[in-house]
């Protein structure tokens, strides 16, 4: 309800823009250094929305807010085998598959985002920004049930509510229809308290953070979940070259403390989980961009995108199921994007996720391994109107060695406002 209430909110001040657009003389130097303001704090990267159309400052620009978002519709067919997931998720590919799992055909625009941002300029705290989006993911498929996606306020090099975790290098996964992307990419929100800060003419930069954990093992008949006490601690560190900045490695790290009840002892335990990512992108040429990231970890599914809610954090022990271990597992994705003219771009990429074996495995049908291969073309027809075309193939691989295979075109309409 709070999403429809803030939905129409927002159409009523576009309703209102005309009146709004024409400013005095006067006031168009506020205007112009509030849309400075929020070119400034612009985040770019995966899933991230476009810089805003309608800023809208208050005198002396002492406060600035602005609204946007877009409209997103997307068709898919698949074939040859397909997702049981509205997103090509490759570890939801049916193993073994059956008459049912062969074609699906998807219309869907759960995707489209409304947003809203401020900025107050202070004395005490500097650029103080407050940001906060949504979409219409919160519930079943085609329920259109509304779904905060971020939250919060930063200053200072502070961040605080929800946001995008730590551990996720926003610029390191290429443009895709497919609103899950690469699997082995980590793009999954936290709450959070986060601290940032770049020096060195922004070569470099780093940050760390505290995430509330959300926590998805097997338990088995001898443990049972209880409420965690700790939080995720991720944090990195980069280094930035070139025009704007514009190419960067980063390295990443987390660490976890997950805890549990063991029936067998009555008394609670914890086990470790670490990960730890080599992330980036490189500005090979003006018309040629690469992305990649590379991670590797036990127990850490919530940042491997194709393991999240797996429930394999953890799994009984095969030796012997009184006992509970944490599994190890790794992923990596590299892709290119070739911008073939200023309106039009090719993209390419192959993702794979792995879960090592560890004393064996638990169960026949536990996911050992997800590919994902994609190809699109981008074509901007105007500044705010982008069509796009995409071929995704991915496979799934069981413990037993069963696999799995699956086929998806996507097709899709953006308009941002």
């Amino acid at each position: 309800m709070k999403m429809i209430r803030f939905a129409i909110w927002t159409a009523g001040l576009l309703l209102m823009l005309p009146a709004v657009a024409i400013t005095p003389r006067g006031q168009e130097h506020d205007r112009r250094e509030a849309l400075r303001d929020h070119a400034e704090t612009h985040r770019k990267g995966f899933q991230q929305t476009d810089v805003p159309q309608f800023v809208f400052p208050v005198s002396g620009n002492r406060f600035s807010f602005s609204v946007g978002g877009f409209i997103n519709l997307r068709g898919a067919y698949d074939m040859g085998g397909m997702v049981d997931n509205i997103d090509f998720v490759t570890y939801d590919i049916p193993v073994p598959g059956s008459y049912a799992t062969r074609q699906k055909l998807t219309m869907d625009a759960s995707t489209s985002r409304l947003f809203v941002k401020a900025i107050a300029n202070t004395r005490s705290l500097g650029r103080v920004v407050v940001y906060i989006d949504g979409d219409f993911r919160g519930g079943a498929v085609n329920s259109y049930t509304p779904r905060l996606r971020s939250a919060y306020v930063s200053f200072l090099g502070l961040t605080l509510g929800r946001d995008v975790t730590t551990f996720c290098d926003l610029a390191a996964a290429p443009t895709t229809i497919d609103f899950q992307g690469p699997n082995a990419y980590n793009f999954n929100f936290a709450t959070l308290i986060r601290y940032e800060r770049s020096f060195a003419d922004d070569r470099l930069s780093f940050g760390v953070a505290a995430e509330m954990p959300a926590v998805s093992g097997t338990y088995g008949e001898g443990f049972e979940p209880i409420p965690q006490r700790v939080p995720d601690i991720p944090a990195y560190i980069q280094y930035a070259w070139g025009p704007e900045r514009s190419s960067h490695l980063r390295a990443s790290v987390v660490l976890r403390d997950m805890y549990l009840h063991n029936l067998r002892t009555a008394e609670n335990t914890s086990l470790l989980g670490w990960g730890v990512q080599l992330s980036g992108t490189i500005r090979c040429c003006r018309a040629f961009r690469m992305f990649m990231n590379g991670v590797y970890g036990k127990g850490i599914t919530p940042y491997i995108q194709d393991l999240t809610g797996a429930g394999l954090d953890f799994t009984p022990d095969p030796r012997n199921a009184a006992y509970i271990q944490t599994m190890p597992m790794w992923g990596w994705q590299a892709a290119g994007q070739l911008s073939l003219t200023r309106r039009l771009t090719l993209s390419g990429g192959y993702s794979t996720v792995r879960i090592q074996r560890s004393h064996g495995f638990y169960a026949d049908d536990e996911y050992k391994r997800g590919q994902y291969i994609f190809g699109n073309l981008f074509y901007a027809l105007t500044p705010r109107c982008t069509l796009a075309a995409e071929y995704l193939y991915g496979s799934r691989r069981n413990m037993s060695d069963a696999e799995n295979h699956a086929n998806r075109v996507n097709v899709m309409l953006q308009y941002t406002f």
